[in-house]
């Protein structure tokens, strides 16, 4: 599988950042990606599906890779997808934080990302 383009930390346009997180389902995204433990800080694919369609999953990750907010890496036949946190917090300090905080204040949004981390606890359960 071909690595796909990510735009390096210098790049990263804070218009460009706010733009893919002005959508509830990317914003649920993130939020999902930031609960990962440390030691397991990538979801593959096939994690996100509490998050929509297979096809609405590929738009969404696309906006929020082509920004900067994650990032996507081929293993095999699958992506794991990251949080570029790190990347994020170099370009602007704390944003990301309180973004996450106040998506994560909404019931409905703590629901869905509920439900993908009970699909990504299955998911390694099954790997295991």
């Amino acid at each position: 599988m071909t690595p796909l383009p990510h735009p390096e930390t210098g790049q990263i346009d804070l218009a460009r950042v706010m733009e893919s997180l002005s959508d509830p389902t990317r914003l649920a995204i993130v939020a999902f990606l930031a609960s990962l433990p440390e030691g397991m800080p990538e979801a593959r694919c096939g994690a996100f599906t509490a998050f929509g369609s297979k096809q609405n999953l590929t738009y969404h990750l696309a906006k929020l890779r082509e920004a900067g907010v994650t990032r996507a890496r081929p293993v095999g036949t699958s992506r794991l997808i990251s949080l570029r946190r790190d990347d994020l917090d170099t370009r602007f300090p704390g944003m990301l934080d309180s973004i996450i905080a106040a998506a994560l204040s909404e019931p409905d949004r703590i629901e869905i990302v509920r439900r993908a981390q009970e699909e990504q606890r299955q998911d390694a359960v099954a790997d295991a």
